[in-house]
């Protein structure tokens, strides 16, 4: 079957020239359109998506360079059930992923791409996930019949010729095959193969889905190629604090959904801690490896953030609103009738009227929402007022203390810090959210989500564990590990921590016990500040709060460490024993405390 017609390609690479002609001459596009990166490219994109009805142009006064973007209704998430690892056993992915043999899953692929672009352009879009040149970064291609996507991985990577230049002849590239089909959710499915640095995604357009630099080839296939070369791809955001002296300290966090991530990240520190700036590397992913000097260095693989927009607003994440004042693609949020973007939470008054995300008429009495509860912004992290002037470095940044956090209304203190590396992989092991109604129908049942990374991890979360462990003799200087909570309530349901900019205070006492600056009490589950240790200068929370927020409660750890359990035994027999025997030394702690 002969190729089709194609655009000439940017690169002589003889794999990259004979794998997209193997692709094309599958799914049989009219064009090959081999992108280059350049702003002309993107201009003439942007317009042809405009005339197609594909992107809407926003107020350009208002929002310069922005698009808007309405996805099928089908197709406005991740679709966990769809996702598979396809590693040759089942034991390889192991029990917390879906499993698919290699063979089947491209087989079962091949015949749905078979001819699935005619009528269609195929994009080639190479990309670089990490800074241009680092020894950290690495290469892909994706293959793509959405234009949507082209722009999308335009922003959040860096994308273009630069990719081949830094591939050279090699053949060490991520293969990126993506169609949109015909979106139906019967025949989707998001494929890893990470022995063969290749993933396959078919029927959906939407984020973490169709923009396979992401979730897909940073963390799913980047796990895999992290344990086997010997560094870490995690979910943390990366941030530099620097101090009124300018000493900088690099902060790693790791935090489930709906727990603040990006806020975080781009968090503005209260008037008390006047003269000292965040910076944000980057607030999703983080790749690190050990350095000569012994540390553990990363690097944000990402050049763009693909945040939730409902919630974001002046009081929540200021700089994340200044940082989509431009250049920036809305996903299914609400438009205003002169062609503004609004979202539940966002600053003002809710309009009057709007059309919402699935394009139907809207108004302050409709009951369903304006703006889907996932609707997105992708912006260029070159937006961000406090991004860091090292986003860029190919050394990437020294981290000295990686955190943990999820939402618990009990149990779990305000900060935690480990003992050692292998009892911070233990909370991290433990991570856990508790539920709203608005999730599951039932309230604080504990979801266990290890490191934050129980849907993107690309093979058997035993052994990616065991990694972690193994990892404490490869780094010399390892980080301090802590464990955060901003979400404990009292016995009315109320938070007694103001989170947001004050979570400064906590992230103050870290960066002093990373640093060697500031004690600590010891407790039967780790060190916790002692009285006085936080600055509470300003916050008008009693002392009493404090205390509540940071107690630790044995009868809740007692239920706490049974929970434990029921995660452990359902990893299996990979599950390392350093871990349960951790799991056991607090058991006999605990006792110890109680009596």
């Amino acid at each position: 079957m002969s190729a089709p017609a194609s655009t000439k390609p940017t690169t002589d690479n003889p794999a990259v020239l004979k794998w997209v002609n193997e692709m094309a001459a599958m799914c049989q596009p009219d064009q090959v359109l081999w992108l280059d990166g350049s702003e002309e490219e993107k201009r003439r994109l942007t317009e042809r998506a405009v005339a197609d009805n594909v992107l809407l142009e926003l107020d350009q006064k208002k929002l310069p360079g922005c698009y808007y973007h309405r996805s099928n209704p089908s197709d406005v998430a991740r679709v966990e059930h769809l996702t598979f690892i396809c590693t040759p056993t089942k034991d390889e992915a192991g029990p917390t992923n879906n499993w698919m043999a290699p063979d089947e899953a491209y087989g079962k692929l091949r015949a749905l791409y078979q001819g699935s672009m005619k009528g269609r352009t195929m994009y080639v879009v190479p990309y670089v996930m990490g800074p241009i040149g680092s020894p950290m970064s690495k290469v892909g291609i994706e293959l793509t019949d959405s234009i949507y996507v082209a722009l999308n991985m335009g922003i959040m990577t860096r994308m273009g010729k630069q990719a081949f230049d830094m591939l050279g002849q090699s053949n060490d590239f991520n293969r990126g095959m993506h169609c949109t089909g015909d979106l139906n959710p019967d025949r989707r499915f998001i494929c890893h193969f990470p022995q063969d640095n290749t993933i396959w995604s078919f029927g959906s357009g939407y984020g973490g889905n169709a923009l396979l630099g992401k979730k897909c080839l940073a963390l799913r296939i980047g796990s895999y190629l992290g344990r086997t070369e010997g560094w870490l791809a995690e979910h943390m955001l990366i941030l530099g604090v620097e101090s009124p002296e300018g000493e900088m300290t690099y902060v790693a966090a790791a935090f489930p959904s709906a727990c603040g991530k990006t806020n975080f990240a781009m968090m503005i520190p209260p008037k008390r801690f006047h003269g000292w700036k965040i910076w944000t590397v980057g607030d999703d992913i983080a790749w690190m490896r050990v350095g000569p000097d012994g540390r553990l260095w990363a690097v944000n693989p990402e050049n763009g953030y693909f945040g939730v927009a409902p919630g974001t607003s002046m009081s929540s994440n200021p700089n994340a609103m200044k940082t989509v004042q431009k250049d920036t693609i809305f996903t299914n949020v609400a438009l205003t009738p002169d062609r503004d973007v609004w979202w539940e939470g966002k600053d003002g008054p809710t309009p009057a009227q709007l059309t919402d995300w699935k394009g139907q008429p809207w108004t302050d009495h409709s009951h369903e929402k304006a703006a889907h509860p996932n609707s997105r912004f992708t912006a260029p992290a070159k937006n961000n007022p406090v991004l860091s002037k090292f986003a860029d470095d190919p050394q990437g940044v020294p981290i000295s203390a990686i955190i943990f956090g999820g939402r618990r209304a009990t149990t779990v203190p305000l900060v935690l810090q480990s003992f050692n590396w292998a009892h911070g992989v233990y909370l991290g092991a433990t991570l856990g959210s508790e539920t709203t109604a608005a999730a599951t129908g039932k309230v604080g049942v504990v979801r266990r989500d290890p490191m934050a990374m129980l849907p993107f991890c690309g093979y058997n979360m035993g052994d990616y564990f065991a990694h972690w462990l193994r990892m404490q003799s490869k780094i010399p200087l390892p980080p301090k590990i802590f464990m955060v909570n901003w979400f404990r309530q009292d016995k009315n349901g109320k938070f007694l921590w103001p989170g947001f900019g004050e979570n400064m205070r906590v992230l103050k006492w870290i960066v002093d016990r990373a640093r060697g600056k500031r004690g600590a009490l010891e407790t039967f589950t780790g060190w916790v500040p002692r009285p006085g240790d936080l600055d509470l200068s300003g916050l008008d929370i009693s002392h009493e709060q404090v205390e509540q927020a940071s107690a630790i409660n044995i009868e809740e750890w007692r239920r706490e460490l049974d929970d434990q359990k029921e995660f452990f035994d359902k990893i299996g027999d990979r599950m390392p024993k350093a871990l349960t025997l951790y799991r056991e030394l607090l058991i006999e702690r605990l006792k110890d405390v109680s009596t």
